[in-house]
């Protein structure tokens, strides 16, 4: 069993550092770079790049009232929750269809049943 996981590519356990500005405050990102692949992949959808994607959910967080004093953990938890949905069948795979065009709170209801 775990032969798929520690003969997997290496490079995707990498971390790597990003510096970014959100609202003209310069602040750093670490993150392995499979974390950075699913997040570049989301941006796409949307057509975003991913500093502009990073920054786009730290500014919905904070307006949504959300503690953000781990955002890395929760970058890393929005992939997991994108490929999660992926999986389920509530968000499609093909990434010509933009993320902001699907139907959130019907999702997260559909999800929330199968939580529950």
């Amino acid at each position: 069993m775990c032969k798929l996981f520690i003969e997997a590519d290496s490079t995707l356990w990498e971390s790597t550092t990003k510096s970014l500005r959100i609202d003209g405050m310069v602040t750093s990102v670490r993150l392995e770079t499979f974390f950075w692949k699913v997040l570049d992949e989301i941006a796409g959808r949307d057509g975003m790049n991913v500093v502009q994607l990073i920054t786009k959910l730290h500014h919905e967080s904070i307006d949504a009232g959300h503690d953000l004093g781990n955002f890395t953990s929760f970058l890393r938890v929005c992939c997991g929750r994108y490929l999660a949905l992926q999986l389920s069948g509530d968000v499609p795979t093909d990434k010509r269809l933009p993320i902001a065009g699907l139907d959130a709170d019907g999702i997260l209801e559909v999800e929330t049943g199968r939580i529950h």
